[in-house]
C-alpha cells in the first residue's frame, strides 16, 4: 500500500487496490489531486460569493428605493423604511439627498451592531 500526504493542506490518501506500489502510487496521486482541486474549487466559489454578496431576486416589491412622481411625489428607502415627499430634492442631489444617505448610514450602523450583538450573544 501507499500513503502520500499533501504537506501545505494536512491531506493523507491511502491506496492498497492493486499489487504493484507504482499503480497504488497514481492511483493515491491522482485522488489528492482530485481532493485538491475540489477544494480550490469551493474556496473559488466563497470568493466569488464573498465579492458578490447577497444575491436578491429582481421582482416587483423587492427594490431597494421607490420613487413616485404621479399622482402624489414620493422617494422611499425600503431598508432604513426613510421617506420624504420631496422628490427632486434627492434627485437633483440636494438637502433631501444627504437626508437620505444619512439615514441609510444611521441603517448601516444599527445593523452591524446587531450582527455584532448576535455574534457575542453565540459566544463568538
Amino acid at each position: 500500500g501507499v500513503r502520500i500526504k499533501h504537506i501545505p493542506s494536512g491531506l493523507a490518501v491511502k491506496c492498497t487496490e492493486e499489487r504493484s506500489q507504482l499503480m497504488n502510487k497514481q492511483i493515491a496521486m491522482n485522488r489528492l489531486k482530485a481532493q485538491l482541486l475540489a477544494i480550490a474549487q469551493e474556496q473559488r466559489l466563497q470568493d466569488i460569493n464573498a465579492i458578490r454578496g447577497d444575491v436578491v431576486e429582481a421582482s416587483w416589491g423587492a427594490q431597494i428605493r421607490n420613487y413616485v412622481m404621479q399622482p402624489y411625489k414620493m422617494v422611499k428607502d425600503g431598508r432604513s423604511e426613510w421617506e420624504t415627499s420631496h422628490v427632486d430634492g434627492v434627485l437633483d442631489g440636494g438637502a433631501a439627498l444627504e437626508e437620505f444617505v444619512g439615514a441609510w448610514l444611521r441603517w448601516m450602523r444599527a445593523k452591524e451592531e446587531k450582527e455584532r450583538e448576535d455574534l457575542e450573544t453565540a459566544g463568538y
